[in-house]
This record gives C-alpha cells, structure tokens and sequence, in this order.
C-alpha cells in the first residue's frame, strides 16, 4: 500500500470529515501516516475519531510527513456540494509540485481544474478522482439479482453521515472474525478509497443505471466470492430533503433485512437545522413497507452522548421497539448471532 496523507482541515472527527475518519477507521487501498487538521495538532488521530490511539499523527503541516515518505494526499473532507474548500487548494497545490499523488472524492474533480492538471502534467502527478470512475458506468438492471444467494442485509439510517458505512464496516470484521466469509458491497466514494473490492459511487452514477450498477456490483460480488453475508452500505437517508437514498438499494439489491443507523442526539438532519429528524418508528415503518423485510436491528451512533447516556438510550430504545439495539463500536456479538442465525 502507498503512504498517505490525510488532508482533513477543520473537520477531522466531525460529519464532514467523514472519508478521514472512515480511512482511520479502516483502509486497506492506502497506509495512513499523518492527517492534516490545525484543530487537532499534536494529537493523536485514532483519539480523535475512535477514543483509541492509533500511532496516527495529526498535524498543521504536513511537509515533515512529505519527507519523512508519504507518497501521496488523500482529500477527506465531504463538503456541501462536494466543492474543494479554498483553503485545501494549497495542499492539493504543494503535493503535487512534489510530484505526489492526489486522491479526491469530491463531485468537483480536481483533474479539471488548470492550475491542478498543469502542475501534475509538469511533475508527472497522479490525479484520481473517484467518482469519474463511476460516472460512464452503464448498466441495466437485468432481474439477475435473483440468484445471489448470500444474505444480504442492509444498514440505511435515519440521516446522512450518520455511521452507516462505519456499521457495516465493523459488522463485516465481527463476521469475518466468527469465520464467516461476509464482505461489504460498498456505495460511496470512501469505500472506494477505503479499499473495498466491490464498490460503486452511487451518487456519480445517472440516475437511470443505479439500479443496474447496484445490482451488477452485487452480482459480480457472489458470482466471484460466494459470500455467506453482504452488508450493504447504505447512502443518505428515505426521507432526507437533500440527499434522498435507501430505496435503490432495497428495489436493486433486495436485501433479506435491514439495520437501522441513528444519532439519538440528532433533532435536525445534519447540515439543515430547519428539518427536523422524524421519529424512528416512522423510519421503521417506512423501510418495512417499501423493502417487505424487517428492520431487525438498531445501531447507534454515539455522537453527542456520554458512555452512561449510551448505555440508558440502548436499553429504552430496547424496551420501545423490541428489536436488539447496538452500539457499533462495541461489543457486536448478539448482533452477530442475528445476522449470522
């Protein structure tokens, strides 16, 4: 794996530094060896993001991690519109005058830009923009989704940026850890970065073909591995005023069940105070109908939340829906014995 650096200005552990914090969390595509966030400087980022060290630097500047052997940035924040934010240009600028590489997610494509193209044309930089990958695919959905035979179970949540990649994520180890041969189906940029063999960007992709990409990913995953259990990342929200998402992959990949992801601590969807988060039994409902599965679980993001009010939130919501609730950082062996059952 190449070494990189983590470009997460201002934004390293909070919603927008999503892609920073799921490369902290788990990459197999790049080896992480500093992360760049004023903020944080001096800290230890697997502190910030996961409440354990990592041995993963955070820094303002990351000239001494450009010297010290990393070959490359990876840009991690997920900004509104997907724009560059200004003050990034000049660590996009300053690696690839060193001739690095650059790995961006962003809907704007760093490729495009002519200050950025010249300078790596001269240097002989590598540009990648993720979603350019996916943004030619073309495919029908075909009905072949009916032969994979893997359990497929979805984690969709009740927001954006809301931990449900993070979900399957750790579900996917704990399975593998118990011996099962489960992999993630990925749907977004970070799994793309992240390393996931199986992967599509949902959101780069024409509306049109989604479904055919979902399906098709899923399809080449089984016909390739013949997995026990496929997570399937979930993307936005069934109710989200902005980024909408959950029904292509209940119609496309037909998932067997489904895993709720919830911020207790959310009022509003993240990014826009002036929505307020239905409740989950509404979400619930909604997800049966329209996939005819159950939801058979509820994960909890922690954000906001002291250990003890985790723990209280996890036995009343419990008691309320009467289905297993989990934190996904934590102990994931009941949950497990469900998905696995």
């Amino acid at each position: 794996m190449k070494n990189a650096v983590i470009i997460a200005e201002g934004v390293l552990g909070t919603t927008y530094g999503k892609t920073a914090n799921g490369l902290l969390r788990y990459s197999k595509r790049f080896n992480i060896v500093g992360v760049v966030d004023s903020r944080q400087e001096g800290k230890d980022a697997g502190e910030v993001v996961n409440g354990k060290p990592s041995g993963i630097p955070v820094v303002s500047d990351p000239v001494d991690l450009f010297n010290a052997g990393a070959e490359g940035i990876i840009i991690g924040v997920a900004s509104d519109g997907g724009t560059l934010p200004g003050n990034y240009r000049k660590f996009v600028s300053d690696a690839l005058e060193r001739g690095m590489f650059v790995v961006s997610g962003l809907h704007e494509f760093i490729s495009d830009d002519p200050e950025f193209s010249g300078i790596a044309k001269r240097t002989g930089s590598e540009i990648t923009d993720v979603r350019k990958i996916f943004r030619d695919m073309r495919h029908n959905f075909t009905g072949d989704i009916l032969n994979v035979e893997s359990k497929k179970i979805a984690v969709l949540g009740t927001d954006s940026a809301v931990g449900k990649r993070t979900t399957a994520v750790k579900l996917m180890e704990h399975l593998q850890g118990r011996g099962s041969s489960a992999l993630m189906i990925g749907t977004g940029q970070t799994a793309w970065i992240q390393g996931f063999r199986h992967t599509i960007v949902l959101d780069a992709i024409v509306n049109d073909f989604v479904p055919g990409a979902l399906e098709k990913v899923t399809v080449d995953a089984w016909n390739e591995e013949r997995p026990d259990i496929m997570m399937l990342e979930g993307q936005g929200s069934v109710m989200h005023p902005a980024y909408p998402g959950s029904f292509e992959i209940i119609a496309a990949c037909r998932p067997e069940a489904i895993i709720l992801q919830h911020s207790p601590a959310r009022e509003f969807y993240d990014g826009f105070p002036g929505f307020r988060i239905p409740p989950v039994e509404t979400y619930i409902r909604i997800l049966e109908t329209l996939s005819g599965k159950k939801v058979i679980a509820i994960s909890i993001n922690r954000e906001g939340m002291k250990d003890s009010e985790l723990r209280e939130t996890i036995e009343a919501y419990r008691d309320r829906y009467s289905i297993p609730v989990f934190d996904p950082l934590g102990d994931l062996r009941e949950i497990g014995d469900i998905v696995s059952g």
